[in-house]
């Protein structure tokens, strides 16, 4: 029996199957090979273009640096004093004694915790030549004067691409983890990774997808997406889901959360442990939950009104038939919120009030400094994006999912790599990474106009720059209390760049910043009593997001507290809890309902 990707190690224990494996990985591999040497030449073998204007962008750097060629000479001379005194305590440390490390990687750096990167004497050589090398490049490019801000960004960004992707945990030979094991397997891991890879490419359609997780461990409804409740409503933007009451009452006010249509909203109800709508629930609330549709070419010319009509106020819509209450708590999370702060301020233009109190969670509402998302923001890179947008009707996921990543490339592309690849091992399941490779669509009409007029023009904060429907949108206008909880180490939506578009609010806004990042800083449940949380007790919003935190207090524990303790001063008085199955509208499925299992 020939090994495939999902074959046990055992079967790879005698010389006959490690032929047989050879045979088979050798076979797929040509395969695949000739496979896409196919695929060029049927597009003519065309070489790519700089869409992402990144050759550009270093062509600048490279003949600003080479205008200025004592600096240069004097950074390789730099480099060449570290790497000589590198040696010399080499040296040392060769002959038993002991020497101080030229450099050390970061506390939070987890490429180097295996004992050996520090205890052997070659591998601690090879990483501290790697963090000089690095540390010397990342100075040397960031140092170059002239550029542009745009310029500089990217630059830097792609940079620190290539040093990661440089890095001597991700090589077998250089790796002590994966030294020791190839040694221990006889090579063994080695031939599992290349199935492993093979098997990435193959079920990428001829792309490497690395694999995160096990995705044949979760069920949605069974392991993940575990709330119970009943689809009450939908469109065709949208499934409107209610939640099972846990408490004989509940407050008066419903709420409704809105989540991103980037990913799929059960990143709020995983697990029992940390389900954001299980701890509500039992906090006594009436839930409701937006589940987005994942569109196809049918939906290209669904614009972000469409998930404001369609989505938000069809939902208001349905809660007021549902329940009879007219006025819900909002709560938006991600693009979420930036739809949700959009409606506030249609609906005070309008002077409707629907929403009593709205709670964004990491949301950007000014996006004039949007972290290193804008390293992917501009002219030629967007018109790019459209060309492929509109020739489908949408944007395909797996090209967001893919430019989050590399955000994060070390924790979400390189360790896999190592661990599939170099290690051979399978992915290990894990509820956050199933729901992060769950990606969604984006319809074409209504991503341009997100990157372009939010990104690119940053036209939200404009008092009527933006228009839905020619009602001009103005965030000023907007009188509801609102509550901000923003993240520390949010890569996504950076915390001083939420912090901006809360001052934009004249409505009264509660400012809290969490620990940790864009996703497990959010789903922060007590119980875990992980992070903590700032909170600046004057009122109002000082002018800049660094005198904020100097006059912040840290608090232990979760957010979820805070804010319960402020969303029951907009929620009125308790009323018996509510059966989805006995309201006026009709069930249409249990949770977490059909538009979700819709995986690409």
């Amino acid at each position: 029996m020939s090994a495939t990707p999902e074959s046990p190690a055992s079967e790879l224990s005698d010389p006959e199957a490690i032929a047989k494996t050879y045979a088979e990985v050798a076979r797929r591999a040509s395969s695949l090979i000739s496979e896409h040497v196919q695929h060029q030449i049927k597009k003519g073998m065309q070489t790519p273009s700089d869409e992402l204007g990144i050759a550009q962008a270093f062509m600048d750097m490279m003949a600003r640096l080479l205008s200025n060629p004592y600096k240069l000479a004097q950074a390789q001379m730099n480099l060449v004093w570290d790497y000589f005194a590198l040696w010399q305590r080499s040296m040392l440390r060769f002959a038993g004694m002991q020497a101080t490390p030229i450099a050390v990687p970061a506390r939070s750096d987890k490429r180097f915790r295996d004992e050996e990167w520090q205890e052997h004497f070659m591998f601690d050589f090879v990483k501290q030549s790697y963090l000089i090398t690095a540390r010397h490049i990342h100075e040397m490019v960031n140092g170059v004067e002239g550029l542009d801000e745009k310029t500089a960004k990217k630059v830097d960004f792609y940079t620190r691409q290539y040093i990661d992707a440089l890095s001597p945990s991700n090589f077998a030979l250089t790796n002590p983890e994966v030294f020791r094991e190839t040694v221990r397997s006889n090579g063994k891991n080695l031939i599992k990774g290349l199935n492993n890879l093979l098997r990435d490419i193959e079920e990428g359609d001829g792309k490497l997808r690395v694999k995160m997780t096990d995705t044949a461990a979760f069920e949605l409804g069974k392991n993940v997406a575990i709330s119970q409740g009943k689809v009450v409503f939908q469109t065709d933007m949208m499934q409107l889901i209610q939640y099972q009451p846990s408490t004989a009452k509940v407050f008066k006010r419903p709420i409704l959360i809105v989540p991103p249509w980037i990913n799929k909203f059960y990143i709020l109800d995983l697990r029992e442990k940390n389900s954001f709508v299980k701890w509500l629930v039992d906090q006594g609330h009436t839930v409701f939950m937006i589940s987005w549709v994942n569109p196809d070419e049918k939906l290209a010319e669904k614009t972000f009104a469409s998930y404001m009509y369609e989505g938000l106020f069809a939902a208001l819509d349905a809660i007021e038939t549902q329940t009879g209450e007219k006025e819900v708590n909002a709560i938006g999370y991600c693009l979420g919120g930036t739809l949700l702060a959009a409606a506030l301020a249609y609906l005070a233009a309008k002077k409707q009030k629907r929403i009593v109190s709205a709670t964004f969670l990491t949301t950007l509402t000014d996006f004039s400094e949007p972290g290193e998302l804008g390293v992917f923001i501009d002219e030629g890179q967007i018109a790019s994006l459209e060309r492929k947008m509109f020739k489908r009707g949408y944007l395909e996921g797996s090209e967001m999912a893919g430019t989050f990543n590399m955000l994060r490339a070390n924790d979400l592309i390189w360790s896999f790599v190592v661990n599939n690849y170099l290690m051979g091992k399978d992915p290990f399941p894990f509820d956050l990474l199933y729901w992060n490779s769950d990606s969604t669509r984006l319809p074409a009409k209504m991503h341009s106009f997100y990157l372009r007029k939010m990104y690119m023009e940053n036209k939200l904060v404009e008092p009527g720059g933006i228009e839905i429907d020619g009602v001009p949108i103005d965030l000023g206008k907007i009188k509801v209390p609102c509550f901000f909880i923003s993240t520390m180490e949010d890569h996504i939506a950076p915390w001083k760049s939420t912090y901006l578009g809360a001052r934009r609010f004249t409505a009264p806004v509660r400012f809290v910043l969490g620990g940790s990042g864009h996703i497990a800083g959010i789903v922060n449940p007590p119980a875990a009593n992980k992070y903590g949380y700032w909170l600046n007790p004057a009122s109002g919003l000082p002018a800049t997001s660094d005198e904020w935190f100097t006059g912040a207090q840290q608090h232990e524990g979760s957010w979820w507290v805070n804010w319960q303790e402020w969303v029951t001063g907009h929620d009125g008085d308790k009323v018996a809890s509510r059966d989805p199955a006995n309201g006026k509208l009709k069930v249409l499925d249990d949770a977490p309902g059909s538009f979700v299992k819709f995986r690409l």
